[in-house]
């Protein structure tokens, strides 16, 4: 195939894949998962107050102080860019995230091609090599959960990023067994834990089986390599969660100890099945499976590795796999990498074929690129969020500032938190209510409201779905208190003030 040709596929394929991502780039981060993203905007926004020498101290102290009331879940690295950037740019604007974050899975999606042409190679021609990694990376780049997910203000992405550029230099060192490519794998890997605890279990799978396909079992023992990547790999995490009180231990008895009974249930993993096929698509989660049956046995073992480590992921954390999405993205380089092996296949057995199939296999190809970058456009397209600061801001207006506020509402408060300038305590929503209840915490609901209410002066409503899905909610409201304020989309009743008589 004429190099130059391939040359400017890769190029269209990376610039399709980032330009369908910068589509609509200025619009509200509420199109995927707005709690995780505008949990992001509220750290940023803090981090850059507190170093605008020309702040209000007023906003200053609240900005960070919404910042902070977010929890600290793992490093505010992504965060502390953003905000660096408001600062050299002159003002506070979100979408800057949009922009980092593809920028990594871009540079993730390098990483991957690179890789794919390296399992690709130790089967085939060159050109046939390249063209497999092509279509692998095609898979990474334009799925349209990939294209929403990777876009996000979350540390997803980056943790993506790092955990492909790990499995990189991985994959080399076994090649090659140099230091400095172990020396690189621990510190990409450890990059990529540190950024977001769970990439621990699909890392730590590839790492297993790669070593013990390298080494065997007795050598890996006493290889110092292997315990350079691994001490490496573990040690920044180690210290950071080592100051976090805990917070490790919390987190393992609310997700996965007080859960664990969902694993003796079947429709638990029917569930996640159908979760996973919806995100990544069925047949491409199949060949995925089939490509590590047939790969050969160094990118088997990686692959092999990874996908155990992801079925180990699911275990520990049971509730997440068939309600959180973007619990899954580190599984898109997985399965674009899986497909490998399947794709080399059906590429060599075309490169014996007559022009005329191979001139279908290209429209095929062509077609299986943009529908589903229309798709993604598509997506985006469907709704607007441009809306929500003004929407938000009018809220905050019927809300005194010296009074106490109860909210069942989007994101856990972060829409008001974040455009109306307001905090609040939460409500629980149904789904949550429901969780509580399978985690064996039923409360009789008059208590529980006081409890919940004591001290606070308004309930805000915004949440109506949910609002209506809480009868006993909605008659103790509307028996016991009048309505403060209401408008299109909110409620707001006076916790303070009798009822007025009829």
């Amino acid at each position: 195939m004429n190099r130059y040709l391939l040359l400017a596929l890769i190029i269209l394929v990376f610039a399709v894949g980032f330009g369908i991502r910068m589509y609509d780039l200025t619009d509200q981060p509420i199109d995927f998962h707005s709690t995780r993203q505008l949990r992001g905007a509220l750290i940023a926004r803090g981090m850059y107050y507190q170093m605008l020498p020309e702040a209000d101290p007023d906003v200053r102290e609240r900005a960070i102080a919404y910042g902070r009331s977010t929890g600290q879940y793992e490093p505010s690295v992504l965060e502390k860019i953003v905000a660096y950037t408001y600062l050299y740019t002159g003002g506070e604007q979100i979408w800057i995230s949009r922009i980092y974050t593809s920028l990594f899975w871009i540079i993730g999606g390098i990483a991957l091609f690179d890789l794919a042409r390296r399992m690709a190679s130790n089967a085939s021609s060159s050109d046939l090599a390249w063209l497999s990694a092509l279509v692998a990376v095609g898979y990474y780049l334009i799925l349209p959960f990939g294209v929403q997910a990777s876009r996000s203000f979350q540390p997803d992405p980056v943790m993506v990023m790092w955990s492909v550029l790990a499995l990189n230099t991985l994959y080399r060192w076994s090649e090659k067994r140099a230091w400095k490519w172990a020396i690189l794998t621990g510190l990409l890997a450890g990059m990529a834990v540190l950024t977001k605890v769970v990439a621990a279990y699909i890392i730590a799978g590839a790492a297993v089986g790669t070593v013990l396909y390298t080494l065997g079992l007795r050598r890996s023992w006493r290889n110092l390599q292997v315990w350079s990547m691994a001490l490496l790999m573990i040690a920044p995490t180690a210290i950071y969660y080592m100051g976090r009180g805990g917070r490790a231990s919390e987190y393992f008895n609310s997700w996965t100890v007080s859960l664990s009974h969902l694993l003796l249930d079947p429709a638990f993993y029917v569930r996640w099945l159908s979760f996973v096929q919806d995100l990544m698509g069925l047949t491409p989660l199949l060949l995925s499976l089939v490509g590590v049956l047939i790969a050969k046995p160094r990118a088997r073992s990686m692959l092999l590795g990874a996908w155990v480590g992801y079925g180990i992921y699911g275990l520990f954390l049971p509730y997440q796999m068939y309600t959180h999405n973007y619990y899954h993205l580190q599984l898109i380089p997985i399965i674009a990498l899986s497909l490998v092996p399947v794709i080399n296949a059906i590429l060599e057995k075309l490169a014996g074929q007559k022009r005329v199939w191979q001139a279908l296999f290209v429209l095929i190809a062509l077609v299986w690129v943009v529908f589903p970058a229309w798709v993604s456009v598509a997506e985006q397209n469907k709704a607007d969020y441009r809306h929500e600061p003004a929407y938000w801001e009018e809220i905050a207006s019927h809300l005194p500032t010296d009074g106490k506020i109860i909210a069942l509402t989007q994101d856990y408060g972060y829409r008001l938190m974040y455009y109306g300038w307001r905090k609040m305590s939460l409500w629980p929503n149904a789904g949550e209510r429901n969780l509580s209840n399978l985690r064996g915490s039923n409360k009789e609901f008059g208590n529980y409201f006081q409890k919940r209410t004591d001290g606070k002066d308004y309930f805000v409503i915004t949440a109506f779905n949910q609002f209506n899905r809480q009868e006993d909610l909605k008659q103790m409201l509307y028996d016991n208190y009048p309505v403060h304020a209401e408008g299109d989309g909110y409620l707001i009743f006076n916790l303070t003030g009798p009822i007025p008589s009829p």
